[in-house]
Parts: C-alpha cells; sequence; structure tokens
C-alpha cells in the first residue's frame, strides 16, 4: 500500500505531518514524489480518455442532427405526395435520432463537469509536487549541513585531535620541568663573569638590530613618501 490511495489523499495531504512521523524524511519525500507524479500521469490519461470520448460523442451527436434535417425532408416529401403513413414513419426516426443526441448532450455536459474536475486536480497535483520537490531540496540541504556538522566536530572532537593535545601537554610538562631545573641550578648563586659579559654582549646584539630594524622602517617611509 502507497502513502496515497486517491488523488484527493494527495491533494489533502500534510507533508509536514508526514515527514515528522517518518524516521528517514528524505526516503519519505522521495516516496511522495513518485507517488505523486504516477497519480498525475493517471489523472491525465483519464482526461484524455474524457476528451477522447466527448470527441467521438460530438461527432455522433453531428450526424444524429444531419439525420433528423434528412427524415424530417424525406416525411414532408411524403407528405406531399399524400402519404401520411411514411411521413409519419419518417417522423419518428427523426424522433428517435433527436433523442439519441439529446442523450448524447447530457453525456457531452457530464464530460464537461468531469474535465473541469480533472483540469482543477491536475493544477492542485502540480502544486503539491512542487511544494514537495522544494521540500525535497531543502530536507538535502540540511542532511548536507548535519553531516558537514558531524564531519567537523569529528574532526575537532574525535581521538586524534585529542591525542595530538595530549602530546602537546606532555612537551608544555618536559619544557616546565626543564626549565625549573634550570632555574633551581641558578638559585643561591650570583652570576658568573662570563654570564654578565654575554648578557651585555646579548644585549648590545639586540640594541644594534632594533637600530636597523628603524633605519630600515624609516627608509621605508620615507620612500613611500616620495
Amino acid at each position: 500500500m502507497g502513502i496515497f490511495s486517491r488523488t484527493r489523499d494527495i491533494i489533502a495531504a500534510n507533508f509536514s505531518d508526514l515527514l515528522d512521523r517518518s524516521e528517514d524524511p528524505a526516503r519519505m519525500i522521495r516516496q511522495i514524489i513518485f507517488e505523486m507524479n504516477e497519480t498525475l500521469v493517471e489523472v491525465r490519461s483519464s482526461a484524455a480518455r474524457a476528451i477522447a470520448d466527448q470527441k467521438e460523442m460530438r461527432r455522433h451527436i453531428a450526424k444524429l442532427d444531419a439525420l433528423q434535417t434528412d427524415w424530417k425532408e424525406k416525411a414532408e416529401l411524403a407528405l406531399s405526395k399524400n402519404r401520411e403513413d411514411l411521413a409519419t414513419a419518417a417522423l419518428i426516426e427523426k424522433r428517435k435520432a433527436s433523442d439519441m443526441a439529446d442523450r448524447l448532450r447530457t453525456e457531452v455536459a457530464q464530460l464537461d463537469e468531469v474535465l473541469g474536475g480533472y483540469e482543477a486536480d491536475i493544477a492542485k497535483l502540480q502544486q503539491k509536487l512542487s511544494d514537495a520537490r522544494s521540500r525535497q531540496s531543502h530536507i538535502a540541504n540540511r542532511m548536507e549541513s548535519a553531516e558537514n556538522l558531524y564531519r567537523m566536530r569529528e574532526m575537532t572532537n574525535g581521538d586524534r585531535v585529542e591525542d595530538a593535545f595530549s602530546r602537546f601537554e606532555e612537551l608544555e610538562r618536559r619544557v616546565d620541568a626543564a626549565q625549573g631545573r634550570a632555574d633551581a641550578m641558578s638559585m643561591g648563586r650570583g652570576k658568573s663573569l662570563e654570564e654578565e659579559l654575554a648578557e651585555l654582549q646579548a644585549a648590545e646584539r639586540v640594541a644594534d638590530e632594533l637600530a636597523e630594524l628603524k633605519a630600515a622602517q624609516n627608509h621605508s617611509q620615507t620612500g613611500t613618501g616620495e
């Protein structure tokens, strides 16, 4: 059994309720669109058959109208020849043709109403189908966003990231320990002559580098100004 059993079920369907109750909305919307397309084909086929029947009926009506004219002429001819019996028989045949034409006209009118209903149903089905396809696109976009979000969270919260941070923390602990040992060894003693001279030399190198950077920056600004 499909989701829909009749055209009216599709027209009256609430897609939001159907999708909310479904465990797999993407699969549900594909099934809805499939059944709607099938129903649309069936309705159009029924409308095509009704149009064909109507055309055939109109051809029969035209033939019956011509037959009525023919029987009327025969009745007039018979009456002109004083053959009232033949004139009466011809008029009876004319009446039969007229009654049949009237019945066919009634059926044509009924088919007009049926075709009007088909036309309205097709328009509503097409609107519903457009809505369903829009929902399908929306669901596909949501699914893609959800999958991307899952992959991103997996990357940031996965085991590999946790392992990397653990290694960083271990390295930081080792650096802290080494720094602690160095600080501990320097505690309680002053700086040697070599250490003080090394610090002076390092400070002088830093001052020289700073002066070079300032000179380069001034030169760059002067060049830009020109």
